[in-house]
This record gives C-alpha cells, structure tokens and sequence, in this order.
C-alpha cells in the first residue's frame, strides 16, 4: 500500500488546523476586549443605531457637548445646605457640602445617563468615584424639566448618612460602574481602602452585550468563522422561528418553541435587581451563574409580584405569560438602539402580536380602548421624573384571584401560611421566581408534608426554585432534614452551590466524602462573592460572620474592624462586633459596642433590647433594668423587650413590677406559652 498520499493528507490538514485562528499551541486563545469602533466597518447599522442611545450615552466625559444640566452659577438649596454650579477654567464645578458638612469645591468628571435625568460624578483622591443627588431634569420646560432637583427632595440625608452623596450608596465603583462601562476592574485594594478601578470602554458598548470579540475580529479577517462567529455568547433567541398570527386568538404565536432564553439572561446582567457573585462576568452563562438575583422581596415588590422598588425588569418580565411564551427582549426593543420596532408608541409595539380588531376595542376594554400599556404595564415612577412600566404584563383585576400567586405570597408575608404556600408551590403554572418566593416563606416548625416540597423543588429546572428550597430548610428541623439537599453543592449553577454553601455549613462535617469537597470549593465561592464587595461596611460585616462561622476569629475581627473604619458611626457593624465580642468572652469591650449601636441607631429595638441583656449579664441589673424600661415605653409592642424586662424584676425580687408587666404580656400576647409559664413562676414565688 502506497502511504505517501495518506502522509501529504495528514500534513495538509495539520497546516489548515494551525492556521485557524482559534488555534494557539493546541489550545483556544482568551479572547479580548477590542473596542465598539472596531465593530463600526462591517456592522455599520447595528453601530449607527447604537449610537446615541441610552448605552452609549450611559457614562460619558464630561464637557460641553455631554454636559446637559445648567452650570451658569446657579445656587441651588437642600435643607441647610447650599449648592452652587459654575464653571472654573472650562470645567464644570460644584461647591457643596462633604462629608462632614463643610463646604467645598469639586469638579466633575463624568455624566452618568442622559434622559429624562442627568446625574454627574466627582473622583476622589483614593479613586472613588462618587454620584451626586443634584440632578439635572432633562425634560422641557413644558413637561416640568429644565431645572436641578435632589434626589432626596422630601427628606434630609446629611453627612453621615450611607445615602449621602459621599457614602457608600453613592460610590460609581461598587454600586453603578458594572452597567454604565464594559469590561470594569473594580480594583479595590483593602490594605489602602483605595481605588484602581478600570474600564474597556467608558459607556456600554457593542462587547458588554456580545462580549469579548478579539476571535470574531480575527475570523472576520480570515473568513474561517466557527459555529459561534467567534463570540462568547449568542444571542439570537428566535433562531430560524418566526410570530405567526392566530387569527382564531387574535394572539400571534411562535412557528417553533422558544427553548432558548439567552437575551432575558443576559440582558439581566443589568436589567435586574440582584448581587454580583463574581467579578469576572462570563458570557452565555445563565444569570444566576455570576449574579444573585432577588426573589419577590417585600421590600422589592408587592405580594402579587408588581414592581416596588427598582426592580429594573427581569424580575418582571420572567413572571409574564410573554417570557413563558417565548418572547425575547429583542422582540419588542431594538438591541441597539434600545427604541421600541414600532415606533414611540408602546401600543403600537402590543399590535404587532395582538390583534386591535381584537383587543383594542370597547368590548376588550371599556375605558380608553386601545391604550394597551397603562393597563398591562403600568407605570412607577423613581429618581423622581423617571416612570418605569411593569414588564409582568398582567391582566388587571387577576391579582385579587385566590387562584394567584400572589395570594400566597402576600399570606406568607403576614403569618403562618404554610398550607397556602404548599399549594401554590405545587402548582407548575406558577412562574419559577413566584415559586421559590413561596418556598422562602416557609415558615417553622415545617414537617413532612413541607419537606416533601422542598425536596421535589430541589430537582427545579429553574435555578430559582432551587434557591428558594434551600432557603426553606432553614425552617426544617435538624431531624427531617438530614442531608437533603447537599448534592446541590454540585450543582450546575453558581447561585445555588453558594446558597448550598450557606445552607449546609453548619453540617458541614456531616456531609458525604464528595458533598464535603463541593462545600469546600462553595464556601469559596460565597466568600469570593463577598470580596466582589467588601469595600462596604455591611459586606464587611457578612464576611466577619462567615470567618466567625468557619472558626477564624482573626479574619474575622478584621473584617469588623474593617466595618467601623469604614463606617464609624455605622450601628450594624457595632451590633454585630459586640456580639462577636460576647462569643469570644469579652464581655466589656462587648458592651461599648452594643452601647454604641443604640447610640447610632435609637430606633432600632433590637439593638437596645440585646444592650439591656448585656448590661445585666455583666452584673448591671440596674443599667439594664433603666434601659429596658425605657425601651418598653418606646417599643410596647416588642415581646422580646417586655419578656426580658419582667424575667429581670423578678430575678432582683421586685415581684410586684415583675407581675405588672408579665400580666401587660399576657393581655398583648394571650396564647404565648413562655408568658404562662412566667406568671406561675413569678405566682408560685410570691408564694413562698
């Protein structure tokens, strides 16, 4: 047999495979940030509609051409302090309060957004870049724009406050720069408590979408494209399908099942409310891969899912009958310009899938036919001008139905609900972020029947659910639960192995050989995604608990020490580093603290009431009892507070007040076993 030409086909095909150009040593090459101008030659209108949009426009140098707000020496008034904004030397200023209420000058940097507000920003010499609460008012005069305005308009936020602009709320590094540039470093260093942050691009450009796209410009230069174009992610979710009308419905539909959700994973990257769990962002991966994405919270949303707080869509849109019938965001919103396909009018863009003949109509609706959105999405406004539509697209009026879910939810909230919620967790027509809510609301003591969801949601296609089952455990006793539930330290999804983490570290010791190498590398990965963060002080604090709970006292005193210089009047960090002090029998130290917390935060009765417990375990009965029964004026409702005050009467023989606020407890909480139990106690010692 002649070998020869099997040997020039071998070589021939060695040559061809050395020139791809993904191909380096045998191995892929790490992609790398190029820039959106590079983008600009071969898709010159995907770049011209980008441009000008809100991405683009995002952040920007600040100059005359982007600088939008009114720099004329103008003096503008928040409570006791005054603001003035001119120019000095060509750049924009401004003299105002710092951070410890003393006026000064500052010169901005940067525009941060463009319509319907304009923020600005100021670095600071440790490289924080902090966001001002003097906000220009984009709109026209006619519509109430044209004028600065603050941000906290109704209530004072002074030196001190987190939510003053130099504080940690208002820091560009930590808590904005990750969706208003592409490819950011944070590059905090703790030692210096300083700054080196960085950026690809200053705004966000064609790559904080597409990602990385150094290999698609090399195959574009070749010709030699492979599967993916070179690029880390595709986000082309409607593929070869197309939206076919139902004319019976009057409701398009898909030509094909939409089963991929690429657009709505990666658009949430910042369309979310969530936390970062990785700095280093990877593309394709689902969200709660590199983020921690907020269940319906109470403080988020209300119990039937409605936006509350700033919300920022995702959380909407996934609980939609669109997201579950497979419409993407590109569906609706121009990916690069961001504008709506149908033009300004929202309503138009609704007729595209639904037909008027049929909906907009008096029939579908009996007031104002035809405007689809202020019905389906109605709008909140937040930063004062900024009105933002619900993305859950929800029939008005179904909310109030036991049949959903957030009946349940709103339950869950208020008592005891665990029937309820059992139901509605059950039910799979529920969207999976509603879902895991209700498994997080779970309440103790749970049992079989609740273990028994729990562990069936365990095995959730959605990572959400698998969230919320984990944090139900909590609820379960340490004898049903077992280990159930620790395979999810293996899971697929980062999220879920950090939430595993979080679940299981108290059994830590317990877990299967396998399990106990997962916990190792998840508790890893929940502390990397405190350190994404741990230039605030409440991170700060998280991360001091973690290390106490994981036996290393050292790491963990300087966190909280960390905490307080960050943040030296800041209560959490006091509170939490007294009862770090409490733990480690240092009892004195301790009691500052706690002192300090009340002093920082008088509101708080938790604070005051773990005080009075301190005080008297340090042989203070006196100090506690004086700061107990002021704290029972002050909070006459806390069970906790009236418990503790009358169990101390009646440890220093003052049965008589004992009794007084024993029968005040009984009256306010009259099926509460531990009171019944006090007042035969304090009974049976008069008694004697």
């Amino acid at each position: 047999m002649n070998k020869l030409p099997f040997i020039i086909a071998l070589l021939l095909l060695a040559a061809s495979c050395s020139k791809h150009p993904l191909e380096t040593g045998g191995s892929k090459a790490e992609p790398s940030f190029v820039g959106s101008q590079q983008c600009a030659s071969c898709h010159e209108e995907e770049h011209s509609l980008w441009q000008g949009s809100h991405h683009e426009l995002a952040m920007q140098v600040a100059n005359d051409t982007t600088v939008l707000g009114d720099f004329s020496d103008v003096e503008f008034d928040y409570f006791d302090t005054k603001t003035l904004l001119f120019k000095k030397d060509g750049a924009f200023m401004l003299r105002t309060g710092n951070s410890t209420g003393e006026q000064q000058e500052f010169e901005i940097t940067h525009t941060f957004g463009v319509e319907p507000l304009q923020q600005y920003l100021v670095e600071f010499p440790d490289g924080r870049k902090q966001s001002l609460p003097f906000t220009w008012d984009v709109r026209s005069e006619e519509d109430g724009g044209q004028r600065w305005y603050h941000l906290y308009a109704d209530e004072y936020v002074g030196p001190g406050d987190p939510l003053h602009w130099t504080g940690q709320y208002f820091t560009w590094n930590t808590a904005c720069a990750e969706c208003h540039s592409t490819n950011l470093q944070v590059g905090y260093d703790i030692d210096s408590n300083t700054f080196q942050t960085s950026f690809d691009e200053v705004s966000v450009g064609c790559e904080a979408c597409h990602g990385p796209s150094s290999l698609h410009l090399e195959q574009a230069e070749t010709k030699l494209f492979d599967d993916a174009f070179g690029l880390p992610v595709d986000l082309d979710d409607r593929g070869i399908s197309a939206w076919i009308m139902n004319l019976a419905t009057g409701i398009a539909e898909r030509s094909e099942p939409n089963l991929r959700k690429q657009q709505p994973e990666s658009c949430g990257r910042c369309h979310s409310r969530r936390g970062i769990l990785t700095e280093d962002y990877e593309y394709g991966k689902p969200l709660s891969d590199t983020h921690s994405v907020s269940l319906l919270e109470e403080n988020l949303y209300h119990a039937d899912g409605r936006i509350l707080d700033e919300v920022y869509v995702y959380g909407s849109f996934v609980q939609s009958k669109m997201y579950a019938a497979g419409v993407a965001c590109s569906d609706c919103h121009n990916p690069h310009s961001g504008k709506l396909h149908a033009g300004p009018d929202p309503n138009d863009t609704c007729s595209q899938c639904h037909l008027p003949a049929k909906f907009a109509t008096a029939e579908h609706s009996d007031v104002d036919a035809g405007n689809c959105v202020d019905c389906h999405m109605p709008a909140t406004i937040y930063m004062g001008v900024d009105d933002r539509r619900d993305h859950s697209f929800r029939i008005p009026g179904t909310t109030e139905s036991d049949l959903h879910y957030g009946r349940a939810i709103a339950a869950g909230r208020s008592a005891n609900a665990n029937d309820q919620l059992l139901a509605a967790i059950a039910n799979r027509e529920f969207p999976a972020i509603a879902r895991a809510t209700q498994l997080s609301l779970i309440s103790p003591p749970a049992g079989v029947a609740e273990m028994d969801a729990i562990t069936s949601s365990f095995g959730d296609p959605d990572p959400l659910v698998r969230i919320g089952a984990l944090r139900a455990l909590a609820s379960v006793p340490a004898e049903i639960r077992g280990r159930s539930g620790s395979h999810l330290l293996r899971d697929s999804v980062r999220a879920v192995r950090v939430e595993a983490a979080l679940a299981f570290m108290e059994q830590r010791d317990l877990l299967p050989r396998d399990d106990a190498r997962a916990y190792a590398a998840a508790i890893d990965e929940y502390r990397d995604s405190l350190l994404v963060s741990e230039s605030t002080p409440d991170t700060a604090i998280r991360l001091a608990e973690l290390e106490f709970r994981l036996g290393n006292g050292d790491s963990a005193n300087r966190y909280y020490a960390h905490a307080l210089h960050l943040d030296p009047s800041f209560a959490p960090a006091h509170h939490a580093l007294g009862l770090f002090l409490i733990r480690a029998q240092d009892y004195e130290r301790a009691l500052v603290h706690i002192q300090r917390a009340v002093e920082f935060d008088p509101s708080n009765s938790r604070y005051v009431y773990v005080y009075g417990i301190a005080a008297n375990s340090l042989g203070r009965s006196d100090e506690a009892l004086t700061i107990l029964n002021d704290a029972r004026i002050r909070f006459p409702d806390d069970f906790d507070i009236g418990y503790a005050l009358a169990t101390i009467l009646r440890d220093n023989k003052d049965l008589v007040g004992a009794s007084k606020v024993a029968m005040e407890l009984k009256m306010q909480f009259p099926d509460n076993p531990a009171v019944d139990a006090l007042l035969r106690d304090i009974a049976a010692s008069i008694a004697r």
